[in-house]
C-alpha cells in the first residue's frame, strides 16, 4: 500500500508544480512554438490541468481519447490566423516539447462568440 500512496503523491506533486507553472500568454508570444510545431490546442470542455498531467506523465491512452475526441489537437493555420485577427489570450503550460494552450475567457466576447475555433 505504501507504493500506492507514493505514487498518488507523486501525481499530486506533479499536479501541483503544473498549476503553478500555468499562465496566461496572448497569440504573439505563441506564434513561434505554433511555427515550430509544438503547440497544441485544448477544448475549453478540457480540464487543461488533466491534460498536461496525462502528457507529463504520458498517458498514451488518455491522451488517445483526447485526440480521437477533438478536445486535444495540434493548432491549425485557421486557428492561428483568427487568433492572430483577435489578439487572443491563453491559459498555457509547457510539457516539453509541448506548449498546451486553452482560450481564456477572454475569447468569448461579443466579437467572437459566434465564431468557431475549430
Amino acid at each position: 500500500m505504501a507504493t500506492d500512496d507514493t505514487e498518488v503523491s507523486d501525481t499530486d506533486t506533479l499536479r501541483a508544480n503544473i498549476n503553478n507553472e500555468t499562465s496566461q500568454i496572448n497569440w504573439n508570444e505563441l506564434q513561434r512554438f505554433f511555427a515550430g510545431g509544438w503547440l497544441i490546442y485544448v477544448d475549453a470542455n478540457a480540464n487543461l490541468l488533466d491534460v498536461a498531467v496525462a502528457f507529463s506523465q504520458d498517458n498514451k491512452e488518455q491522451v488517445s481519447k483526447w485526440l480521437t475526441s477533438g478536445e486535444v489537437a495540434k493548432v491549425t493555420d485557421t486557428q492561428a490566423k483568427r487568433w492572430q485577427e483577435d489578439n487572443a489570450s491563453f491559459w498555457a503550460n509547457v510539457v516539453k516539447p509541448w506548449v498546451l494552450i486553452q482560450p481564456t475567457d477572454k475569447l468569448v466576447t461579443p466579437d467572437t462568440k459566434n465564431k468557431s475555433v475549430h
